[in-house]
């Protein structure tokens, strides 16, 4: 983590050429006014192939302990980033084979070459698959967002939090909903990752989201956790998002196919799992915490009104975290970024 990889990985992320035909950037599926989620069920990749999934958000990714809705193989986001960059099920950025045509068209850039040698003198500038990943993911790590009214209000200034927010917070970490069972803590969800813990948490549930044969299967276009553990019980297990910024992140769950959040919470959640309401009933599989509950429409405003309290507009509109544009940088910070935690 340093100032000089930070603002290369700040250019790469931002520029079309990382992928095959030069019509996305990682930033195409990661917009920062939408807190660095895509706005969109799943993204059309570079070949008109739609996505699997909707494409997650990055706020505080420093701190998670695996990357993508469901593998918990991919610890690093170097090694998540492969995913996007050469996948071909579905493809997304389409570099799959074109590894020396990436390399040749960043060595083309003088200001590549010169931001390379500046960010990597130990290997001499040279534009390779590790360099690239470690430069993108160092931008990456410095995405944090911790200012939004909900944490003022962590930090005590009790005018931070509207009376509705206050009402949906209580809701929120109440029995009532057990809604803080899986999202907790600095990043409101239990995977977290910190250098001063002994090891990482991880959670991946079943919200009770599908139902497809009445024995708890999803749909056979995506198992979730079971496609890599081969694990019946892992069946339609997914990672559990952080909500932070998460009125700006919908559409919701992994394949997007809750619009909002009034239908996550009346429609999903409050029936014990959406399929819940469909031809073979409640998810068998669910995770235990997925129970129906009565919730008034004043309360599912009250919630809301908390939801909309982790909303950071410093972090959605930090020049640091925006497309550097075309312009090479004549020079380049020495100082390390700021974030704590985050190397």
């Amino acid at each position: 983590m340093r100032a000089e990889k930070v603002a290369l990985g700040r250019r790469l992320f931002y520029d079309k050429r990382l992928s095959e035909n030069g019509t996305l950037a990682c930033a195409s599926c990661h917009l920062q006014k939408l807190g660095f989620a895509s706005g969109v069920p799943t993204h059309v990749g570079a070949h008109g192939e739609p996505g699997l999934r909707t494409p997650m958000p990055l706020a505080n990714v420093a701190y998670l302990p695996s990357y993508t809705w469901a593998n918990p193989q991919l610890t690093t986001l170097e090694k998540q980033m492969l995913i996007p960059m050469f996948s071909d099920q579905p493809v997304e950025l389409g570099m799959g084979g074109q590894e020396k045509a990436l390399f040749a068209r960043l060595s083309d850039d003088p200001c590549y070459a010169r931001l390379f040698r500046v960010a990597f003198p130990e290997a001499k500038g040279a534009i390779t698959l590790s360099t690239v990943t470690k430069a993108i993911a160092s931008f990456e790590r410095t995405l944090l967002s911790f200012d939004s009214p909900y944490d003022h209000s962590l930090h005590g200034d009790k005018t931070a939090l509207s009376p509705a927010a206050q009402r949906g917070e209580a809701l929120f970490f109440g029995e009532k909903l057990e809604c803080s069972h899986c999202h907790n803590g600095l990043n409101l969800t239990d995977n977290i990752r910190a250098a001063n813990m002994p090891f990482p948490e991880t959670g991946f549930h079943n919200t009770g989201l599908y139902n497809e044969d009445g024995k708890g299967a999803y749909p056979a276009s995506d198992h979730g956790l079971r496609t890599v553990t081969g694990n019946a019980e892992d069946e339609g297990k997914f990672r559990t998002e952080s909500l932070r910024n998460v009125a700006l992140t919908g559409p919701y769950m992994h394949d997007g196919s809750i619009a909002t959040l009034h239908d996550v919470l009346a429609a999903h959640y409050s029936k014990g799992g959406r399929s819940a309401t469909g031809p073979h009933g409640e998810n068998p599989l669910r995770d235990q915490f997925i129970e129906p509950f009565d919730i008034s429409e004043a309360e599912i405003a009250d919630v809301i009104a908390f939801l909309n309290s982790l909303t950071d507009q410093s972090f959605i509109t930090n020049p640091a975290f925006s497309d550097p544009g075309k312009t090479c940088p004549l020079a380049l910070p020495s100082a390390s970024p700021s974030g704590k935690g985050a190397q």
